[in-house]
């Protein structure tokens, strides 16, 4: 009887282990969402290291920007991400889609800071984007 109970766990607890690190569902998307600060504010958190460095020292400054022109900008760079990020394409950049809603007023900050990921994305790993500005194009 002993024996019964070992040999039950012993082919328990795998099981259990497999069903909770199974794979996720291929339906489920991972998707960044904008998401409210302290203050109320719309804010991005962007991860990558480089991306501070690439702010400070060679992104345009907001001021040389409208929000009406990052928000149409930001509409078609968003659909271009995005459709990148369902065929595929890019795969080793582009991880997650985008949840950006072009009806939201999330202010010139943020549409300022989303707008500089791509230009980010496009220094750093030279991928091309048609949404982005010629002067902000690096090749």
């Amino acid at each position: 009887m002993k024996n019964l109970i070992i040999i039950i766990f012993a082919v328990l607890i795998p099981v259990h282990s497999l069903a909770q690190n199974s794979p996720k569902n291929e339906k489920e998307e991972s998707a960044m969402k904008p998401s409210k600060n302290d203050d109320g504010e719309w804010d991005l958190i962007v991860i990558d290291t480089q991306f501070d460095y690439f702010m400070n020292a060679i992104a345009k400054p907001i001021n040389q920007y409208s929000e009406a022109n990052l928000k149409s900008r930001n509409t078609i760079l968003v659909n271009e991400w995005n459709s990148y990020y369902r065929s595929g394409r890019y795969r080793n950049i582009i991880e997650s889609s985008i949840d950006y809603d072009p009806r939201e007023k999330y202010g010139i900050k943020f549409e300022y800071k989303l707008y500089q990921v791509f230009a980010y994305v496009n220094w750093k790993y030279k991928l091309r984007m048609s949404g982005l500005s010629a002067s902000d194009t690096f090749r």
